[in-house]
């Protein structure tokens, strides 16, 4: 079977978020127009710019792992592992009961942004304190990024494709492409696919608010996130982890899987523009766009939702409305877009993946999720951003996109499967 004939489609879906520990706890949260953000109780922020984030609160990864083991483990890595144990869940995969053969067809591309930050700060603080002898044999395994889909492939034997994708913010929308690759090349026939990041940390908001990227909303943190708002003032820091379980269509119909929707299409662009700041007339993001539909072979007038970037920064929002009005045109207007960072804050290398389950929801429910704390209008963000509540809408084709620092864009196209 050649690398076009395959399709891909979406079978298992699992998230940890500042909105809820799994899947429909995010989704439920996000229809209520919930926001994830408050105060930081992860240390001592009195003495930052910014003092409050979107935390993953109330987990205990007990609950879900050996003690032991999880004691060993950054959050980032504990995030991927319960995210991709519900992905396999809910796609009904039981991988202590797949025979050999079946475990060399499954793999896993899980990425993250920043990986073990803080395993790191903890040993560089120990190192400091008391000298090498003190820093722990389990420092450098856990800290590194690729542990993340390391250790999933360990926790189910899952013996195909296994690697991780770093492009900052752009991380898990690689990985997914990445996995849709994989499966079309004929590779595995079945990937787990993310991203995870826990960068809520002493050094991460300190480098983060240095850069002037955060919000200093202190006195409102739940309406702080506030994209395409013209009151907008930097985006608020988000942790967490999203999986997919990306499928081969007749693989998954073999089965009897349910089926959430088809991946059709990736677009992926370097801005060659600024190490943070995105091209100011959104040319990377137009041309991953643009990629990303004619892989699908979609037209534009085709697309109903776009689940945008959107991070609440004064020069993000408006270019990436710039991208899309150039995309798009006239229907730029038509179709729904929203930025669910206005609800969970910005989940950095998790983000695309989480933001692809948003907009895989959106086609099998038939409702977009808001953009909430839209207030002010900005003239420069001009388009129809489902502000503030959810809108019913026959969703066919969806659009995720996710952008990074280093000038990384990505685009995913979601279908609805017609003929399941």
């Amino acid at each position: 079977m050649s690398f076009s004939d395959r399709r891909v489609v979406v079978t298992g879906l699992g998230a940890i978020t500042p909105l809820g520990h799994s899947v429909p706890a995010f989704w439920d949260a996000m229809m209520e127009g919930q926001s994830g953000a408050g105060p930081i109780t992860h240390f001592d922020a009195s003495e930052y710019p910014t003092r409050f984030a979107c935390e993953v609160s109330d987990f205990d990864p007990g609950d879900y792992l050996d003690r032991k083991e999880a004691r060993r483990l950054d959050p980032f890595a504990q995030y991927a592992i319960v995210a991709a144990d519900e992905s396999l869940r809910d796609a009904g995969i039981d991988t202590e009961a797949l025979d050999a053969e079946e475990k060399t067809r499954m793999g896993v591309v899980m990425g993250s942004g920043i990986g073990g930050m803080k395993l790191f700060q903890d040993q560089v603080v120990e190192y400091a304190e008391h000298g090498p002898r003190r820093l722990s044999p389990f420092f450098v395994p856990m800290m590194i990024i690729d542990m993340a889909p390391g250790l999933i492939s360990m926790r189910h034997g899952l013996h195909g494709p296994n690697y991780a994708t770093v492009s900052a913010c752009a991380t898990s929308n690689n990985a997914i492409g990445d996995a849709w690759m994989v499966i079309k090349a004929g590779l595995a026939d079945v990937m787990v696919a993310g991203g995870t990041d826990a960068s809520i940390t002493e050094v991460g908001l300190g480098g983060f608010g240095n850069m002037k990227a955060l919000s200093t909303q202190n006195d409102d943190p739940l309406h702080a996130s506030r994209p395409f708002d013209a009151g907008r003032d930097g985006f608020v820091m988000g942790e967490g982890a999203g999986s997919l379980v990306l499928e081969d269509y007749e693989h998954a119909k073999a089965r009897g899987a349910k089926i959430y929707a088809e991946v059709t299409g990736l677009g992926m662009s370097a801005d060659a523009h600024h190490i943070s700041a995105p091209h100011p007339e959104g040319l990377g993001a137009k041309l991953a766009m643009e990629q990303a539909l004619q892989t699908a072979g979609v037209a534009p007038e085709a697309v109903d939702y776009l689940n945008m970037h959107g991070t609440s920064t004064p020069l993000g929002d408006v270019a990436e409305t710039k991208a899309i009005k150039a995309v798009f045109g006239e229907h730029a207007y038509d179709m729904n877009l929203s930025s669910t960072k206005s609800m969970t804050g910005h989940l950095l290398g998790a983000a695309g993946a989480v933001e692809a389950i948003a907009s895989i929801l959106a086609i099998t429910n038939g409702r977009i999720p808001p953009t909430i704390n839209f207030e002010t209008p900005d003239p420069a963000c001009d388009l129809n951003y489902t502000f503030n509540e959810p809108q019913d809408r026959d969703v066919k084709v969806a659009l995720s996109n996710a952008f990074g620092f280093g000038g990384h864009n990505t685009c995913v196209v979601f279908e609805k499967v017609e003929d399941e």
